[in-house]
């Protein structure tokens, strides 16, 4: 487990066990609206992406990842927790980090991508010292803006440095 929260379990993805999870989640348009690279054709292609990211982030070894979240309660995979370097337009990884959420439809507006997010952040800010976070959405993804805003995430206004295209960009400074 890397974190948990009150109510969630954030650890590894476990490929073989959580594809199918990750792929009923990823396959809904209403989830991947704005980040849609994550859309895959099947449950098998999902466990494959799903050991890629496993992989990526074991090689990266710096503490940071692409994380399932499971409620405590079910135990079932809801959805994602990041907490990684930001790439640059060319797919390079900046030295700045972000935190983010990718939760399935049917936990939407319980608290979850916040609360997720929170214990993210925290992790960022205690495990890894890191001395700001940053957040990026689509402009018209309203509903991840109000998570950056309830995690007290200042905006910095929309910029074009990340993922090649324009973000709302929010971060969030370690305090001294």
């Amino acid at each position: 487990m890397i974190f948990e929260t009150e109510r969630l379990l954030i650890r590894n993805w476990m490929p073989e066990s959580d594809a199918v999870y990750a792929f009923a989640i990823y396959s809904d348009p209403d989830v991947t609206g704005f980040i849609g690279s994550m859309i895959e054709e099947s449950v098998e292609s999902q466990k494959v992406r799903l050991q890629k990211i496993v992989t990526r982030f074991a090689e990266i070894n710096n503490g940071t990842g692409f994380w399932a979240i499971l409620q405590k309660d079910s135990g079932e995979v809801i959805g994602a927790s990041l907490l990684k370097q930001l790439p640059d337009n060319e797919n390079n990884l900046t030295n700045n980090y972000e935190v983010g959420w990718h939760l399935r439809k049917a936990s939407w507006g319980k608290g979850f991508a916040t609360e997720a997010g929170k214990g993210a952040i925290e992790y960022g800010l205690t495990v890894l010292n890191l001395p700001t976070i940053y957040a990026v959405a689509h402009p018209e993804n309203y509903a991840s803006i109000r998570v950056m805003q309830r995690l007290n995430m200042i905006s910095m206004g929309r910029t074009n440095k990340y993922y090649g295209m324009e973000t709302e960009l929010y971060k969030l400074d370690a305090p001294f």
